[in-house]
Parts: C-alpha cells; structure tokens; sequence
C-alpha cells in the first residue's frame, strides 16, 4: 500500500507531499493548511501544506464556481479540504524545487474547516528571523514551518533506528519509575510532595541508574530505554531541566564488549538516519583521559580540525631566558601551545582580545609568537629568546609556515590541567570563528580511563568524577583498599586519587554524546567506595541501601552507557542548541513561555499537601 493509502481517512484520500506526475487524472481529496494564497481574478492557486509536503492547488471560477467562492475570505494558514482532479502542469510551469511540482490539483469542491488569525511570524519563509521568545510563545506554530518539522521528523526516525538497533540484538525495552527516590547523582532533584504520605517526597529522576543495576541483578541481562530525565541545574546550549537520553545496560561485560556494542549501535543509528553524513573516522579513535588532555586540552575533543597542543616546555632549552616560563618550568607547571594557521599577521586588537578570553579560562596571561614564512619570528618576548629556543619552537611546532602571512603560535604557562584546558578553549573558540570544521562530517571518538576520584579540598573528601558506581580498573581496585577509611587521615596524596575507572565517553564533534561505566557489582567494594567519598556505612545504605541489598544476592558484572538523545539530534541536525530538537523546549532560565510554568499553586493544592510558601525577601515571585 502506498503511503498515501495508508494515511487516508475521512477527509483525505492522499496527502499533499505524495502526488506524482503518475497520479494524473486521478481524483483526490486533500485537507492542510494554506501556506501560500495567490489570487488572479478568476484563478485562485493555493499552496496547500500538511506534514508531508507541498502540492499546488488550482480552483478556477468558470468551472467551479462554489469552490472559488469559498476561497474569497480564505489567507494563510486557514485549514481547508479540497476535491479534484491530478493535472499535469502546463510546460514551463513545472517547479523542480517540490517534489510535487510536476502537477497540480484542480479542484472542484473546498471546504473550509478552520480559520486563523495572522500568524505572529511567517509559517512560510524558513529563514526569517524570529525572536526566540516569540517561537517558544507560539511553538505550535513554529513547529508547522519547515526547518523545525523536519529535524522532528529527523529525531522521530533516528528514536526508531535506536529502537530497531537494541530489539535486533536482543535487549529488552523497559520503562523504570519517575517517581523515585531522591539520591545524589551530580545536579539537584527535582522534589514532588506527596500528598498521601505528608512530609515525604519524591524525586524525579536523574537518570534510572540504580534501576537499570537492579535489572542486571534481576536477570534482563540487556535492558535500554528511551528514559526522561530531570536535573535542576543551571541551563545552557546543551542542557535543558528535562530531556531524553537512550539509557542501556549489559550483563557479563567489560569494558571492550559493552564500546563494541554501543560502537556498533551508534554507526548503524547513524547510518539509518544520516546517510548522507559521512564519518570521519572507523573505527571510532580511542584515547585516554590524558591523552585527550594532552593533545587537545580536552576530554571531549572535536577531531574535525587540526591545531594539537604543543608541549613547548620540553622541546626548549632548560633555561629559555624568558623569566615566565623559567618560574612555571621550575614550580612543576607546563607550557604548551597551538600553532594557528594563516594569522601570522594577527592584529594587535585580536591579540588583546584572545589575552582576555584567556584570562577569562583561568590563565594569567597569554604568550604570541608570530611565525613569518622567512624564518623570523615576532613576539614581544622574542629578545629574551636565544636562537636555540627559536629553532626549539620551530621544531616543536611543525617547521616553517607556508602561509604568506605565516603562522600565529599562542603559549600558555602554568599549572599541568589548567594550562590545557585554557588552550583546549581557545582552540575551539578559534576553530569555530575561523570556519575550520567541516559541517558535514561526524568525528566520533572514545575517550576512557578517567579518574576514578578527584579532591575536594574544601570537605577534604573524594568525588567520583562521573558517578558513584564506576568500577575502577582492575588492576587499581587495591588503591582503594589502602586508602584510610579515616576521614581526619584523608588527603589529596591518597592511593585513590591514582586509581583510574572503569569510565568512558563517547564524543561527538566537541560534544559529549554521552558516557558510561562498568560498574562495581560487589556490595563490600561499593560502600567501601562510597566510604572514600564521605558517605557513612547508615548514610549509604539509606540512600542505596535496595542496590546494595540486591548486590547480596548474586549479581552479574554489568555495564552500559546513556547517550542524550537531544545531544545526538542536533549534532545529526546541525544546531548548536538541543532547543532546534525539542518540540516544547524551556527558555535559558527553565521558563516555558507557552504554557507559563512554572507557576504558583493555588490555595487548595497547598493545602492537600500540607505546605506553604515562604519566600526569602530577596526571592522574586514570578
């Protein structure tokens, strides 16, 4: 059966974007809405719109009369139904930009079913520009223009392949509580008062964690979900109070097994729902925590464009002359680069600018060199350098520049994690400006082995540094063991802090798409880890206690994963916000301008629950 067969109801026998030069002479019956309206006298052509597509309406007056009258009143967006016949278009008439513009519909017969008011934008121009605070007033009418619809469409058939991919090996779809209870898992909860049970709360989740471990113990051996997920935290591009991610779980696994699975999953998802988007690399890269740290200041690194840092310090001399990289070399810190193609003749204000930006990452300042294609090279530190230092800094930075303008060299000294991470932002900042990524192209990479704790000196505790159920690397679970259990004896030279986790990323063009463990499946290890990170024996077991309850009773070592699904859209789609992703999205400060939420409960819903609100004097009421 033929789409549009399978789409007729009572008021259509076809949909708009499905009629072909092959449906000639055939009689149809459409319904959708006026995107365009173009009156000539006695002719009225309508673009009529729905879900599938665009198809050219015609009502002539001479041959039907009662439907031109019925146009008369009609504008865009008004929704109507039509009947006619499929008609070839005259020659030369024919618009190549639809795939339905080698015909038209003449119809006979028009029924209004709906009017509408002026639109407060254009439905039908796609690149206009729109306040977003009037597209998410009226998202209902943002979602009818094309470029929103389509990449909806686009999230709804990569959901489909993601559900395809797991039943086709074998995993076990689930749907896990949403109100659960509230555990500490890296952002505040959202809170629900319970009415039936007055002082208790329940939270919505952050993730269904210890739910999908639960059901490594109860035996699903493969579970995934398309899981909603609540964080209170602060919001930017990539984050949003609520949002989905594909959550996944593996029994009888390690590492290696459960990143070839996702692996697999995560090309073929692709494949089914970008095939036109090539991936760079295959299979995905692999790197270390440091490794990503070192090369490109980032544990999330965007491959598409060069740019690598530069270990500067051990390529110069041990004495440089240069009093600032003297000192930094000898307290322990690190001087690294980028070398920046082609901006060998950066102006003096873009250098001005990138120091502040700098700054703003944490350094103290900035170092340039510019490398002029002769050899020479500018710097306001070029007198304090010998020429064993300028030849070390030609050598460590890839030889002489090609470029007519030269090169651009800009140093960073302090710290070892700072002084990457300051220029694993500029390197973005500069790539993006610059133009240097291919926009088509899907750069995957793994990244892995990251700490399993790091130092929080103000409690003089551990942090799990992605959650508190990471298994650490075999060969380093007896760091954890000699680590004191005393929390006075505790101290950032700790045995722990060199145990590395069991741990991984999977990134995508500089985002994380998502990440993942292998989890301690041993009741004895995870409270002695939960110990480590300040949790009492009582503490951990009212807040874990069903997972650990459950690890006595025989459970299976497991891992998995969870991949934002918004994150993986938008990549797929092109768009920097998961906000072009989402059908009814909040704004930057959680508002949902459409539905205005949130807002105050009236009297009687505080009354049920037993409340009441107390605003501190600095609180703004919304």
């Amino acid at each position: 059966m033929s789409e549009s067969g399978r789409l007729a109801t009572g008021l259509r026998s076809d949909v708009c974007g499905a009629l072909r030069a092959s449906d000639a002479e055939r009689r149809v019956r459409l319904a959708g809405w006026i995107h365009r309206r173009r009156d000539h006298g006695s002719l009225v052509f309508i673009d009529l719109r729905d879900r599938y597509g665009i198809v050219q309406v015609v009502v002539d007056a001479a041959t039907a009369p009662e439907a031109h009258a019925a146009l008369v009143d009609a504008r865009i967006e008004w929704v109507i139904a039509v009947e006619g016949v499929v008609t070839p278009r005259r020659a030369g008439t024919e618009n190549e930009k639809l795939p339905t513009g080698a015909i038209e519909v003449a119809a006979d017969s028009v029924r209004i079913l709906s009017q509408s008011k002026t639109p407060p934008f254009y439905i039908n121009e796609p690149d206009a520009p729109i306040d977003e605070s009037v597209r998410l007033k009226h998202r209902y009418l943002d979602l009818r223009r094309e470029p929103l619809r389509d990449r909806l469409l686009m999230r709804s058939a990569m959901v489909q392949a993601i559900r395809e991919v797991h039943h086709e090996h074998g995993f076990v779809e689930v749907e896990t509580p949403i109100l659960i209870k509230s555990t500490p898992e890296g952002a505040r909860d959202f809170i629900v008062p319970s009415r039936l049970q007055p002082g208790s709360v329940y939270a919505l989740p952050q993730s269904p964690q210890q739910m999908k471990q639960l059901l490594m113990v109860a035996g699903f051996d493969r579970y995934f979900q398309i899981a909603r997920c609540f964080r209170d935290e602060d919001l930017r591009g990539d984050r949003q109070p609520e949002f989905t991610q594909l959550d996944l779980e593996m029994s009888f696994v390690d590492e290696t097994s459960v990143r070839g699975f996702v692996e697999q999953m995560v090309i073929e998802v692709t494949k089914r729902t970008r095939p036109d988007r090539p991936m760079q690399q295959l299979p995905f890269p692999v790197f270390t925590y440091e490794e990503a740290l070192e090369r490109y200041g980032s544990d999330k690194p965007d491959l598409r464009y060069g740019m690598e840092l530069i270990d500067l310090g051990a390529a110069l001399p041990a004495a440089t002359g240069f009093k600032v990289f003297d000192d930094v070399r000898a307290s322990g810190g690190r001087i690294r680069a980028i070398r920046v193609p082609g901006k060998g003749g950066v102006a003096r204000s873009e250098i001005d600018d990138l120091t502040e930006r700098a700054k703003r990452h944490g350094a103290s300042g900035l170092v340039w060199i510019a490398l002029q294609p002769d050899g020479e090279i500018k710097s306001p530190i070029a007198k304090f350098l010998s020429p064993e230092s300028v030849e070390a800094i030609w050598s460590a930075s890839g030889g002489k520049s090609t470029a007519p303008e030269g090169d651009l060299i800009l140093a960073v000294a302090g710290e070892r994690v700072l002084s990457a991470e300051v220029l694993g932002r500029l390197r973005v900042e500069i790539a993006l400006e610059a133009n240097m990524a291919d926009p088509e192209i899907l750069a995957f990479c793994w990244v892995h082995r990251f700490p399993m704790y790091q130092w929080d000196a103000e409690s003089s505790r551990w942090d799990a540094t992605h959650n508190p159920f990471s298994a650490p690397v075999p060969e380093h679970v007896e760091l954890l063991a000699t680590t004191s259990g005393d929390v006075s004896k505790r101290s950032a030279g700790d045995p722990a802090g060199g145990a590395l986790a069991q741990q991984y990323d999977v990134v995508l063009n500089g985002w994380e798409l998502g990440g993942g463990s292998v989890r301690i499946h041993d009741r004895a290890l995870l409270e002695r880890s939960f110990a480590l990170m300040g949790h009492s024996l009582d503490d951990a077991r009212a807040k874990f206690g069903a997972l650990l309850d459950a690890f006595e009773y025989g459970a299976p070592p497991h891992g998995g994963i969870a991949i934002g699904v918004e994150r993986w859209a938008a990549l797929l789609a092109n768009q920097v916000n998961i906000r072009e992703v989402m059908a009814f999205p909040k704004t930057q400060s959680g508002s949902d301008l459409m539905l205005e939420a949130p807002s105050e409960p009236d009297a009687k819903q505080w009354s049920e629950l037993g409340l009441s609100l107390a605003l501190k004097p600095s609180t703004p009421r919304k």
